[in-house]
Order: structure tokens, then sequence, then C-alpha cells
């Protein structure tokens, strides 16, 4: 059994990692995760391992050198120094490759994987699948993996290979041979002694994942052209395949419900807080009837033609914000609206359905507030938007996107937990939930001094005219208020930059390590210390901004360095803290110079660079008015 590559444990650690099954299960379960030209494998069912599966892939040969070979590398004999254990049967499991980009035709991929608990080893057998049955072995391409423990050095993973010399590669199904010792065993190893169970579920858990990737990489494809005209200050890569992914989900998740209910029309759908409405524009354009609502318009709605349905307005939970011809309503970062969609989706219609997708932390009527620490806040938000769905009466279930963002698990309301016939006494106990959250916040409604009742019978009147029973829910402003600290006033910002650079300018000279023949770059502070030279008058006022006073140094990155919660003066000289963007290109020689040098108008030695080499203006002679048209106001 020739030994590929062996990677010891260097931790502390000498007894056996009880990690190591859990880390081979990401592997066979989710291979994505390591080997990104994946989207998913499908499963078989794992069941104890019988000769007639062998004979299935090896063929009736019992005596081939094939089946000789094979089964040797099964039942090899495990190390002198791995010890023994209780004999366990083998079990199988059949794992079928669904790439990103099908390239194979009709031909499967697959994978027989054999655990054998008593050797502490795992055998992969590819082999492929072709029309009418036919079945051929990768030989060349059979490998183990076995952890291996020893008595004086603590334990290793080891990879075996059968035929090493006949190993074949295309980078997708077969990688190359160094990439399972170089990328794969170490995440293995890394997986090993973790041993941590994540919080939430396996991604596209409620989804057939060959039916979501292909359909993914056709709208993929089809909607790229967005990421060159888009023109809102958003990333638009992030933007346009988040947006293009959760699609995706939908339009499969909406075929499997037609297909299981055996509905003949496309669900029809509404998008709560639709933001910059791409998601509306790709279901209306794949077929799906709906219309998308904002408190605020964007620049790209314009572009997207008459056909996709936009709605600038607040929605205010009420009796007139309910959709009870609407399939489905949607909350893709829907803020404070979140808690509320299961809500609105309940009380429109009994087959009324809902997608959340939840994003920042929103109660009924204020921010949300954790009530413990033994998970973290994101895990005990979707907690309690899932209790918000099944108070409401749906049985909830729960998944996990696959796009580019921290925050991508979604909660789907598809069916309710209670007949049609009780819906009085659920929209009953709907009110109390949202009732006692109000009384636990102790959230009053601004302008009345009489106590609100949240039931659906209250007389409170909203201000689109409906009757609300959502009385104290503030929606946002129509505007968008910046809060990055870059609406300050300029002589507000410029005295406290003076100020913290004074400090650190100083602490160099206190301690002898000014000298004249150098520049001096001075200490640095932490950012408690650097609050610490504040007045509390400037410290509310920062603390009105997103990020406070963080943000407020960081905004001054020409002057100031803010690393591992520490500010330096930025040294213009090193290239490297300079370049916060290395993939921006260097500005041209010849640039204009359209804001003074800090260090050259308040440095005591000045600026260190020479005029010609620094992107700012070294007295008014250099300076150059700015020829950028100024931003209007949308």
């Amino acid at each position: 059994m020739p030994k590929q590559f062996e990677l010891k444990c260097t931790g502390e650690s000498k007894g056996p990692p009880e990690g190591f099954w859990a880390a081979v299960d990401v592997w066979i379960q989710k291979p994505h995760v390591v080997n990104k030209r994946l989207s998913g494998v499908k499963l078989s069912e794992t069941k104890d391992a019988r000769r007639d599966e062998l004979r299935f892939v090896l063929g009736d040969g019992c005596e081939s050198e094939l089946t000789q070979d094979v089964l040797g590398f099964l039942s090899a004999a495990p190390s002198c120094s791995q010890t023994r254990r209780e004999p366990k049967p083998l079990r199988s499991t059949v794992r079928t490759f669904i790439p990103k980009v099908n390239s194979y035709g009709t031909v499967a991929h697959r994978e027989l994987v054999f655990k054998d608990f008593d050797r502490q080893k795992v055998t992969f057998i590819p082999f492929e699948e072709r029309d009418g049955g036919r079945v051929s072995v990768k030989k060349g391409n059979i490998y183990l993996i076995q952890l291996l423990l020893q008595e004086t050095e603590g334990w290793a993973l080891e990879l075996h290979v059968l035929s090493p010399e006949a190993w074949f590669s295309d980078n997708v199904v077969y990688p190359k041979l160094r990439w399972l010792s170089s990328d794969l065993l170490p995440k293995l190893m890394r997986w090993t002694t973790e041993s941590k169970k994540s919080e939430f579920t396996s991604t596209l858990s409620l989804l057939p994942v060959e039916k979501y990737s292909v359909t993914y990489q056709h709208l993929k494809e089809k909607y790229k052209t967005m990421v060159q005209v888009w023109p809102e200050v958003t990333d638009p890569e992030k933007f346009v395949y988040e947006d293009v992914a959760i699609a995706t989900y939908l339009l499969v998740l909406w075929s499997e419900e037609r297909s299981e209910k055996d509905l003949t029309s496309r669900q029809s759908f509404v998008d709560l807080g639709c933001g910059n409405g791409l998601l509306v524009h790709i279901l209306t354009n794949e077929g799906h009837p709906g219309k998308g609502i904002d408190v605020r318009k964007r620049k790209i709605w314009s572009m997207y033609g008459p056909h996709t349905l936009l709605e600038e307005k607040a929605i205010t939970p009420s009796e007139s914000s309910l959709f009870p011809d609407t399939d489905w309503l949607i909350g893709n970062h829907s803020d404070e609206l979140t808690p509320w969609i299961p809500v609105m989706a309940a009380r429109s219609s009994y087959d009324c359905r809902y997608f959340v997708l939840p994003c920042c932390f929103f109660d009924f009527f204020s921010k949300y507030q954790r009530r413990q620490c033994k998970k973290t806040q994101y895990r005990l938000y979707i907690d309690f938007i899932s209790e918000v769905s099944r108070a409401c009466g749906f049985n909830t279930q729960e998944d996990c996107l696959r796009i580019p963002s921290t925050k991508r698990v979604c909660l789907v309301g598809q069916s309710r937990n209670y007949q049609k016939p009780d819906e009085a006494e659920a929209d009953r106990r709907r009110s109390a939930f949202i009732h006692s959250r109000q009384a636990s916040t102790g959230q009053r409604v601004q302008g009345s001094d009489v106590e609100i009742d949240c039931c659906r019978g209250s007389t409170v009147t909203g201000s689109n005219g409906g009757i609300s029973w959502g009385a104290g829910f503030q929606p946002r402003e129509r505007v968008e208020v910046v809060r990055n600290c870059s609406g300050l006033p300029r002589d507000f910002v410029d005295t406290i930059v003076l100020r913290v650079a004074n400090v650190l300018l100083e602490m160099t000279a206190e301690d002898g390590r000014e000298s004249s023949t150098h520049w001096n770059s001075g200490g640095s502070l932490s950012l408690g210390e650097v609050a610490a030279l504040m007045e509390q008058e400037t410290l509310q006022r920062l603390k009105k901004e997103c990020g406070g006073l963080q943000t407020l140094l960081k905004n001054n990155h020409h002057v100031f360095r803010v690393e591992k919660g520490r500010v330096h003066i930025r040294d213009l000289r090193d290239v490297k803290s300079c370049r916060v963007n290395t993939k921006k290109k260097a500005p041209p020689a010849g640039t204009r110079k359209t804001r003074p040098c800090w260090f050259h108008c308040n440095h005591p030695q000045g600026c260190p660079l020479q005029a010609e080499h620094c992107a700012f203006a070294h007295g008014a002679d250099d300076l150059r008015p700015s020829t950028k048209p100024l931003k209007t106001k949308m």
C-alpha cells in the first residue's frame, strides 16, 4: 500500500483526536468547501458494505487483477503502532459529483466510499457510469486517508494511493495528486483538531443541489452584464452575484413546490424592502409575477424597464399592508421589516408563504437585544425570527445560502402548523406574541397616552388609513442619513486630528527618540487611550456616527494608520502602509493635487517626501482645483 504523504500533528495533544470522522464527513458530504469547482455531491444511503457493490463497480471477474488489487487495498493491515479496536463492519456510500460547469455530458462521475472504523481509514474508489449502466473504474485515482495513532509521537494523517503513477487529473472531479497532500490533508488535519460543530445547517439543505447548480450557472451567464452597467456606489460583483444566487434559490424552491403540489402557474411574490430591485428584476424576467417595494428609489431602477414593477413607499404593518392575492412575501435584508414579514404573510392569507434572509438585528418595535452570551448574536437572532414564525403558525425551515456574505441563513415558511378553520385562534396567538414583545422591550407609542393593544381588532388607525396592529413601528427615513463621519464639520474633524497627532509626536520627544536628522513618526496609542484625550461632548457627538472615533481616524488615513486597535502616524515613505488597496494602481506622475498635505502644514519637520513625490499639495502654488463635477443629490 504505497504511502504518498504523511502529516503529523504538531500540537500539544498526544491522544487520539475525536474529530477525525467528523472531518471525513465534511469531505464526503461537502467537498465543495475545499474543491471550489464543485457545487456539491448527491449521496446514496450509507449502509453496511457488501461485496455486490464492489462487483458492480469492478465487474464480475472476482479473480481479476483489478479486483484483487482493490480488495488488498481495502483490507491492508494497519501499522503496528496503531491501536487495535473492536472489529466493526465497513460502511459504504456512493457519492455523485456535481461540477459547477458540466463539461462531461451524460457521464456520471461517482465514488464508492468505504469507512473502515476498525483501521481508522476511509477509501475512495472513483468510477464513471455511462448511458446503459456501463461502468469504468479509475484505478489510478483510488486513494485512502488513514488516521495513524503513534505511541510516542501522537498521531498523524496518511495519504495512500493504489497506483500513483497512473493518477489522472482534470482539475474538477479529479484534482491533482499534489492537491490532496497540499490542500485537502491540511484541511482535514485542522477540522480533526477543531472538531467544532457549526451553529447552522448545511448549505442548500432544502434543494436538489444539481438543479441549483445548473440554474445558477445559467442565470450568472444571463445577468453578468449587470456588473458592467451597475450605477450604484456598492460593489457590483458582490451585489449582482449575491442576488443571482438568491434568485436561483427561490426559483428552484418554487419549481420544487410546483412539482410537489402539482401547480400549473408560477408563484407570485412581493419583495418588501427590495433595495436595488435586482432580485425583483430577475424573478420577473424568469416568469414570476410580482413587484418590489422600498422606502427609497435607487438609481438603477430606471434601467430595468417597465416590466419590472418597483414601488417607492414606506411599509407600516397594518391591514392596508397585506397581500391576500400574493403567494410569497420576500424579505431580503429587509432590516426593520424582518420580524414583521412572517406576521404579514400569515395575515395576508392562509396560503401565503414567506422567505426571509435576516441581516440587521431588529425586534418588532426596536433594535433586537440579545439575552444570553452562550450563542452568537446572529444565531440568537435567527432563533428569534424562527420563534416569530412558529408563533405566526408556520412550519419553519432553516437553510444556508451560497452567497458572498456572512449573513446567509434564510428562513422559509411554506406551510402552516394549524388547519384553516382555526385561523381566528391562530391570530389571537400571533397578537399575544407581538404584544409580549412590545411589553418586554418597554416600547410605547409616541404621542399617545393610552396603552396600545397589538391585536388585530385594535382601533388604532395607521397613517396610511388602515387598521394598524404595528403601532410603535418606526419605518426608516426616506432620505438615507450618512453617518460615517464624512458629514461632520471640517473644523471639528481637523481639531481632533491635530490633537491626536500632536500627542503621538510628543511621545517620541518625551522618551528621547526624537532626532533632528530623523523624521519623527511618533508613538502609538490604543483607541481607548485616544478616546481619553477627548471631551465628553466630543465623544457623544462621535457616538452618533457609525464606528465613532475609529471611523473618523480611518477616514483621515493620509495622517493615521489604525492597526489592531492601535493608532500610529502614517509614514508616507512606507509604501506598504500607504497603499491601503494593494490592487489599486499608484497615481500617475502629473496628477492634479487637489488637497493640501497635512504633514507639510502641521508636522514640525514637514512632509517626509519631496513635493514631486507627494500626492498632496506642498503650498498654494502646488494646489490645483478639482475638475470633478459636484455630486448631485438623488
